[in-house]
């Protein structure tokens, strides 16, 4: 029986040693290195840096699906390695371009302000914080690093605010899928899909209440 214990152990132990999840451990112990270079105030290693990191994010969706390594374990561990890197950007950037933050804080403090808006709902109805992976989300994320380099670089501040609105339409629809949906779940494309799920679950529970 201890045998059966250490093997099941061996087991769960090789499936989080995935390359995916490694790209995520990566990232979010690698996140915080962007304060310190921050704090140096070297924008070039600042960039870089997060462009190396920010490529892990892209890479391990990627070869979960090549790899078939996708896990809910996965998908926790990706959002809580993306929440790390954009808070360390975002902070980064304070200290870099604190001129610029100043003038777009009123934008930056509402796409923070909707992102906690997902997880208080979150962990209110499941006790955790949704991770649904959506492809808006897919997409703000990406266009999220695109923002953080145009700031970097000077770029037309418009295209950082655009991308803010996008990430707050992206929460919003967060926060309605987990309005709309009974449990926690992962991975889940749209509000549309959401709302699928739920009247699958309902037609199921009023079979079963039928049936008994």
């Amino acid at each position: 029986m201890c045998e059966k214990s250490a093997d099941r152990s061996q087991d769960r132990t090789t499936s989080l040693l995935t390359i995916p999840n490694i790209l995520c451990f990566i990232r979010l112990i690698g996140s915080p290195a962007l304060l310190w270079v921050a704090w140096q105030q070297d924008q070039m290693l600042f960039l870089w840096t997060f462009l190396g990191l920010f490529l892990t994010d892209w890479f391990d969706g990627k070869l979960a699906i090549l790899l078939n390594q996708k896990s809910v374990y996965g998908a926790v561990l990706d959002s809580f390695a993306d929440v790390s890197l954009y808070a360390s950007a975002i902070l980064g950037l304070g200290w870099l371009k604190w001129e610029t933050f100043q003038q777009e804080v009123f934008w930056i403090t509402l796409g923070v302000s909707s992102y906690f808006l997902t997880c208080t709902v979150g962990l209110i109805k499941y006790g955790r914080i949704p991770s649904y992976h959506t492809r808006a989300a897919k997409i703000c994320w990406m266009l999220a690093g695109l923002a953080i380099v145009s700031l970097l670089m000077n770029w037309p501040i418009w295209l950082s605010r655009l991308v803010i609105i996008g990430i707050i339409y992206t929460n919003l629809e967060a926060v309605a899928m987990t309005i709309v949906l009974p449990e926690w779940t992962n991975d889940l494309r749209t509000l549309a899909a959401a709302i699928r799920m739920k009247r699958k679950m309902d037609a199921k529970n009023k079979t079963k209440f039928h049936a008994d």
